[in-house]
């Protein structure tokens, strides 16, 4: 039955309401999703000149990167559960805030330790941002979009990664190091600023914070990472080493243990039942390990190896970094058509295909136009794979489990993405170091081939991925809506 004329007008008006504020939702947790983003790989193209001004080892190079991307896939799932509880723009404006302090400490930073410890402080704010900025996002969205909105996000994501080593190199450039950390500070004071007169207050089911897990795989992950960064360097039989490979050994043991036990799990057992979540994940955790890892490789090759300038090697990133901004919205849309599946296998094959070729061909003076290529093709690849993935894992599950699906898919996409920075840096330190670009780029091409290897990995368990169910359809998003149906971030591959 059609509607009356009185109840046509009120539902005009409601629509006029609605599509304000979903743009409004858009481009405010946008810009702080970006600025977020963008701070994984802004650094990385500083990192010479860090070196040069802090001193430190390849190692204190890397935890600059790994300390941010650690303490943030630790706290994702944590602060989605106190969103839910507090209210999710509360806990969101203060993440914001905490990011933007943390950003000011790291530019005012006078140590490689210091500036280590406010990068894990913005990584606990960039937590808290992501997960509450895509529930707010895709609150304000029907379901039934959900693919497009992720290919949307995915844009954001692909343009944070393209813009990342390139305004780093600008900035370090034109100004210094320092100034990469300043930039977040108008931009996180705009964004929390306009979060609170903006974008409105909704919660969640209120469910207990899984404290102890956190804790528990937080320490696997610090133990096992650790023993990873330092046997490269001092040996793999040393005592440092096996102590903190054991240690995050048994932190890992103890998670699982405690998983079945727990109340409410922040990784509950009937989501690993799942195949395809479980497949999912896994790929995930891949990608992010592949794409990480090469980032960090390739920035310092490109400017130790191959002796450009900062603002140089984040120009040459662009052919590879570029796409996601054009082609993940698409992928986004063919996911909806064709199943996740199809473009999480064939783009992490073609990532692989472009990894492996690099790898063949660097030296110290191989021409930059030969790289570009395969450097597109890798593009494309994980450009294909950005919305894909999250989508595959946050369809496999119903409704109820969506928020919790996506705190574990984004936590497990971090650590992906820690854990293929400190495998490739053990091989990069046994077969080359930072002293020459000779051996910049003999330490390169081993380490950059075990990224490749990751890609093939995370294509193998993409085989396991089913076509996802069709999303039921559902009204505009309100404050109850958004409560019972929690929505997915999703990250960067990051």
């Amino acid at each position: 039955m059609g509607l009356t004329w009185p109840a046509g007008r009120r539902h005009a008006r409601q629509l006029s309401r609605t599509e304000p504020a979903r743009g409004w939702a858009l481009v405010l947790t946008s810009a702080a999703f970006f600025m977020v983003a963008l701070d994984a790989l802004v650094v990385i193209t500083a990192l010479p000149a860090i070196h040069h001004d802090l001193g430190g080892s390849m190692s204190t190079l890397e935890w600059t990167v790994n300390a941010y991307t650690l303490s943030f896939a630790a706290g994702i799932i944590t602060a989605a559960a106190i969103g839910d509880r507090l209210g999710r723009r509360r806990v969101y404006v203060a993440g914001l805030l905490l990011f933007t302090a943390a950003s000011a400490a790291c530019a005012l930073a006078p140590s490689a330790g210091t500036l280590i410890a406010a990068r894990a402080v913005q990584g606990i704010g960039a937590a808290i941002v992501t997960p509450l900025s895509l529930t707010i996002l895709t609150a304000a969205w029907p379901a039934q979009r959900r693919g497009a909105i992720v290919g949307i996000w995915g844009g954001i994501a692909g343009l944070a990664v393209a813009a990342g080593p390139l305004v780093g190199g600008a900035v370090v450039q034109g100004l210094n190091w320092h100034w990469i950390f300043w930039v977040n500070v108008p931009i996180g004071l705009a964004a929390a600023v306009g979060s609170v007169v903006k974008l409105s207050e909704s919660r969640g089911p209120a469910t207990r914070l899984d404290i102890p897990g956190v804790v528990l795989v937080t320490a696997a992950a610090g133990g096992i990472l650790w023993g990873l960064v330092r046997g490269g360097e001092t040996g793999w039989g040393t005592g440092e080493v096996i102590a903190a490979l054991t240690l995050g050994a048994a932190a890992l043991a103890a998670f699982a243990v405690w998983e079945r036990r727990a109340p409410e799990p922040m990784l509950p057992g009937r989501l690993l039942r799942i195949r395809a979540f479980t497949a999912a994940n896994a790929t995930g955790f891949l990608q992010s390990a592949a794409l990480f890892s090469a980032a960090f490789l390739a920035a310092q090759y490109f400017q130790l190896g191959l002796g450009f300038s900062p603002l140089g090697a984040g120009l040459r990133f662009l052919p590879w970094t570029a796409t996601p901004v054009v082609i993940a919205p698409l992928a986004g849309r063919l996911t909806d058509r064709l199943g996740p599946r199809p473009l999480m296998l064939a783009g992490l094959l073609l990532q692989a295909a472009g990894f492996a070729w690099i790898a063949l061909i660097a030296t110290a003076a191989v021409p930059y136009t030969e790289l570009i290529l395969p450097f597109v093709i890798a593009g494309v690849g994980i450009s294909m794979v950005l919305p894909a993935t999250p989508t595959a894992a946050l369809s496999a599950v119903p409704p109820m489990d969506m928020g919790k699906a996506s705190g574990v898919n984004n936590t497990l996409q971090r650590f992906g993405g820690v854990f293929g920075v400190a495998v490739v840096t053990a091989v990069f330190s046994a077969t080359g170091h930072l002293g020459a670009p000779d051996q910049v780029a003999a330490g390169f091409r081993p380490a950059l081939a075990v990224a490749a290897a990751l890609s093939v990995l995370g294509a193998a368990t993409a085989l396991a991925v089913t076509r996802r169910r069709p999303a039921p359809a559902q009204p505009p998003a309100s404050t109850q809506s958004a409560a019972q149906h929690p929505a997915e971030p999703l990250s960067l591959a990051r």
